[in-house]
């Protein structure tokens, strides 16, 4: 049984017991039976009245909780339509009072979801619109009576930050053209003269609107001004530069100098106007020193020549170069011929650094050329030779190499500007051609002059008997003696000295000649034989090998001391044009030239 229950019945109880001691007080007062009931109807009114009044009261809070849920149950699903919520599900087997707090306590907490929600919107709507208006951005519309959801809130607060972040990007990207434009207005000593101009430079930054267009002008009027800043240092650079070469053509002494080397740097306006000062007053001077200053830029001019490989027709070309009469008008003509040459140095710069680097290259090669000739080669100390033979196995690499790239970056310089690479009056290869040419003419003179050397000593020799030679004495050697006398030998081969072989430019071998020596008692004979025209056997054997004596195409006769022009039995028909065709054919004619050599000497000797 509940508790409510009991107690209701300790009520009865306790009601039955107050009558009963009514109803004994009664008697005991002697009240009659009539007042006894008119007392007793009292006692009920009273107590029918109280309960019937608890009874409406509880009726009453009945109604008021049954309203009070219909409104929270009509109030929550509005709400939960607003914020877009589920439904609010209602427990089954609950008490009136339980649902309607359970409802109200809903009602209570969706409310402040939608105060939330609106106030929130509404923060970010200020927000938002007071970046637009920095920005300079239209309003965004937005229905501020309606409940946003947390997805739209989402979105928002998302509009938002990207507004941020535009606003910080503009602000920091105007700060920064701001301090350049200063900087650039104060190097051109430039004060803001349009409004827009003043509302950069001299308004609060904050006050500034940061829209597109704003920012697009702003970086319009900073490339302007240093456009102009760039002119100005262009300006300044070249007055300058005019300055520097007006003074080394004036030869102004360093004293004279100092003082102007502190308009040397900066662009500013009353730097320029200083430098133009300058420049007048060289300027005057140089009128003045006219002959000086032309023979200055004339001597420039050469330097230029020799970098630019102008051949001598190139040279003569600019007949002022030539004149005596030293007038304004010369000047002005050197002037523009040595701006034309710097130009023209400037864009072949790469294409004749090339050319010099192959003609330091050249040289080297026909110094290593000439050194090998040399007899006195062999005699070095401290390594020489050694060093020499690498130096010429590395340029024997780089020059073919060097020539190839020379070639090919030519040849493609060529296609893309449509004319020819000239170099000391001709296209460089036919230039590289042509000393390769040279080369093996000299060459093939050199030779030559040697073969004629030994022919005339060969007769001289066969005709007045050779010179002993005492042998050099080494340590720990004796020279031998021999009692028999010697027959002559062979002919001498190409050269008499050890060195004039191909061998160190081109890796050969060395053909030593031995040098044919007549018997001293055997001199006399062949002397008379020859000069009386009689036929001893030692006559008639050189006679009958007359043809095999044959060297070069002239006969080595004893009784003709003048002797015919030597031709050469070797020679280098084609045109080499590279370093490895001209290695590889005078390897070629070495080796034929060396054979027919030897088949000589076996056929003197037999």
């Amino acid at each position: 049984m509940r508790r409510s229950e009991v107690l209701a019945d300790e009520s009865i109880t306790c009601l039955q017991k107050a009558l009963t001691h009514l109803r004994e007080i009664w008697e005991l007062i002697g009240i009659p039976e009539e007042q006894r009931l008119q007392r007793t109807e009292v006692v009920k009114k009273h107590i029918k009245d109280l309960l019937d009044r608890m009874i409406a009261e509880e009726e009453s809070l009945r109604e008021r909780l049954l309203k009070s849920i219909s409104i929270c149950q009509k109030e929550l699903s509005t709400l939960c339509s607003e914020l877009q919520v589920k439904p609010f599900q209602e427990e089954k087997d609950t008490t009136i009072l339980q649902l309607e707090k359970d409802l109200r306590t809903q009602v209570e907490l969706m409310r402040k979801q939608k105060k939330e929600r609106k106030q929130e919107l509404k923060l970010l709507q200020e927000q938002e619109q007071e970046l637009r208006d920095i920005l300079c951005m239209p309003p965004c519309d937005v229905d501020s009576t309606s409940v946003p959801t947390l997805e739209e809130l989402k979105l928002f607060r998302q509009r938002v930050a990207t507004l941020r972040e535009t606003k910080e990007s503009r602000r920091e990207e105007f700060v920064n053209i701001k301090k350049q434009i200063i900087l650039c207005m104060e190097e051109l000593e430039h004060s803001p003269d349009t409004s827009f101009e003043r509302d950069v430079v001299c308004e609060d930054e904050s006050a500034f609107c940061l829209s597109l267009e704003n920012i697009a002008t702003l970086q319009k009027l900073l490339k302007q001004l240093e456009m102009k800043k760039s002119q100005n240092e262009a300006e300044c650079e070249g007055l300058r530069t005019q300055i520097r070469e007006l003074w080394d053509r004036l030869q102004i002494p360093e004293e004279e100098r100092e003082p102007v080397e502190a308009i040397m740097t900066g662009s500013k306006t009353k730097i320029r106007n200083a430098l133009k000062l300058e420049v007048d007053r060289l300027e005057e001077l140089k009128m003045q020193n006219i002959k000086q200053v032309i023979e200055k830029i004339r001597v420039e001019l050469a330097q230029f020549w020799d970098q630019c490989f102008y051949s001598q027709e190139q040279r003569q070309a600019f007949a002022p170069y030539y004149s005596e009469d030293y007038t304004e008008n010369l000047l002005h003509l050197h002037d523009a011929e040595i701006v034309r040459l710097r130009n023209y140095y400037d864009v072949h710069k790469e294409l004749f650094q090339g050319v010099q680097k192959w003609e330091e290259s050249w040289k080297l090669f026909l110094e290593f050329e000439r050194k090998a000739s040399d007899p006195g080669r062999f005699t070095n100390r401290g390594g020489n030779l050694l060093k020499e033979e690498k130096e010429r196995a590395k340029l024997q690499k780089t020059l073919p190499k060097l020539e190839e790239e020379l070639k090919a970056r030519i040849e493609q310089w060529e296609q893309e500007h449509s004319t020819a690479f000239v170099v000391n009056g001709q296209k460089f290869m036919e230039y590289v051609t042509e000393q390769w040419e040279l080369h093996r003419l000299e060459k093939e003179r050199a030779k030559q002059e040697r073969q004629l050397k030994n022919k005339k000593q060969t007769e001289a020799e066969m005709l007045y008997g050779s010179t002993p030679r005492t042998p050099s004495k080494r340590p720990g050697q004796t020279p031998k003696k021999s009692g028999k006398v010697r027959k002559m030998n062979t002919t001498t081969m190409s050269s008499a000295t050890p060195n004039s072989s191909i061998r160190p430019v081109f890796g050969g071998s060395v053909y030593r000649s031995p040098m044919s020596r007549l018997p001293p008692s055997g001199s006399k004979s062949v002397v008379t034989s020859l000069c009386s025209g009689k036929k001893t056997p030692r006559a008639a054997q050189l006679r009958a090998n007359k043809e095999n004596l044959d060297l070069n195409g002239s006969i080595l006769s004893g009784g003709y001391p003048g002797s015919t022009p030597l031709q050469h039995n070797c020679s280098i028909k084609s045109v080499a044009s590279t370093y490895s065709e001209f290695s590889r054919e005078l390897s070629k004619a070495s080796r034929s030239d060396a054979t027919s050599r030897i088949l000589n000497s076996t056929n003197i000797q037999s």
